[in-house]
């Protein structure tokens, strides 16, 4: 219908994220105040305010149980959140400054070399990198399942990852310009 059903605001500064809980009503809204949200979609209504980080919130995810959602920040580093609770269950520090995604435990994040870096986002600890685009990474996407990660190029090309054998499974190539987005 195209009905609005509800406005949440609460937020001191722009909303750059957000990520709808796979198991129940809630919304997760990533800030540049340094704070996410959890919103319920049916009433309308704030149910919590996850702080703890000292830069923006640029990157967030519901893991697929709803029960934990994960924060990216440019301070940074990534911290795992208990949804019941709104308090950190960990935290950790990643070393790269262009945190893209962050899914269930992973976090992605760009590399000056023009790859993609894979991190353990519980622990902090490198996974693997991906490479092969001929220029910057623009953007970086996990699937729902969190079995492919697709990356977006300035060199017009798009790949396709398996988060299994780290492996390129798919050239995108066919733009004559940069992707600036994938999904």
């Amino acid at each position: 219908t195209g009905k609005c059903y509800h406005t949440f605001r609460g937020h001191s500064a722009e909303i750059v994220c957000l990520s709808f809980n796979p198991q129940s009503t809630l919304l997760a809204t990533g800030s540049m105040d340094t704070t996410a949200k959890l919103w319920d979609l049916e009433k309308g209504e704030e149910v919590a305010t996850l702080s703890g980080h000292s830069a923006e919130i640029i990157a967030l995810s519901f893991n697929t149980t709803g029960d934990r959602i994960i924060t990216g920040s440019f301070d940074h580093t990534v911290a795992v959140w208990d949804v019941g609770t709104g308090r950190a269950s960990t935290s950790c520090f990643i070393s790269q400054l262009d945190l893209y995604e962050v899914n269930q435990s992973k976090a992605a994040t760009q590399c000056p070399c023009w790859s993609v870096q894979l991190w353990n986002a519980v622990t902090g600890t490198h996974i693997a990198t991906l490479a092969g685009h001929r220029k910057e990474v623009l953007d970086v996407c996990f699937d729902y399942a969190g079995q492919r990660i697709a990356t977006a190029s300035a060199d017009g090309s798009a790949r396709v990852y398996s988060a299994e054998t780290k492996q390129c499974i798919a050239k995108l190539e066919g733009h004559e310009d940069e992707i600036s987005k994938v999904s």
